[in-house]
């Protein structure tokens, strides 16, 4: 079994970009050396919008990733930096990555918003433009 999960982000200006990318290269960082995890893909998709995939050997490897550094203090930053935020979680019986239409069709059905300071008009329907995946890299585990 393996634990997907997927999350978009929308910065709310591009004045806080910079400090965004500078967390998620650390963030990447952390991710490819954190036990557990089997792999992923970034999106940079338009009108300051970021998503994620990544796959882990369970929640728990998850969990401990996303609950300490880098990754936890970024966390705190994108309640006020976004206006538009979401994640989704599941288990499948294969370690394939899916594609981004089937991320963001489970984003759609099965996600929820995240907990914003300053929400936009669709970020508590998720009513966001499809992604579009020309520019996802991949993203793999250090040994």
């Amino acid at each position: 079994m393996t634990f997907v999960s997927i999350t978009r982000l929308r910065l709310r200006s591009v004045r806080f970009l910079p400090s965004f990318m500078i967390y998620a290269l650390k963030s990447v960082r952390q991710c490819k050396h954190t036990p557990g995890f089997q792999g992923g893909s970034l999106l940079p998709d338009r009108k300051l919008t970021f998503w994620t995939m990544t796959l882990w050997r369970d929640q728990s490897a998850m969990r401990a990733y996303m609950t300490t550094g880098a990754h936890l203090t970024a966390m705190s930053k994108l309640l006020d930096w976004c206006d538009e935020a979401s994640i989704v979680h599941w288990m499948q019986d294969n370690a394939a990555q899916p594609n981004w239409h089937e991320a963001d069709r489970r984003m759609r059905t099965e996600g929820r918003p995240s907990k914003l300071r300053n929400p936009g008009p669709n970020h508590a329907t998720l009513g966001f433009a499809p992604p579009r995946p020309t520019r996802a890299v991949a993203l793999m585990p250090r040994a």
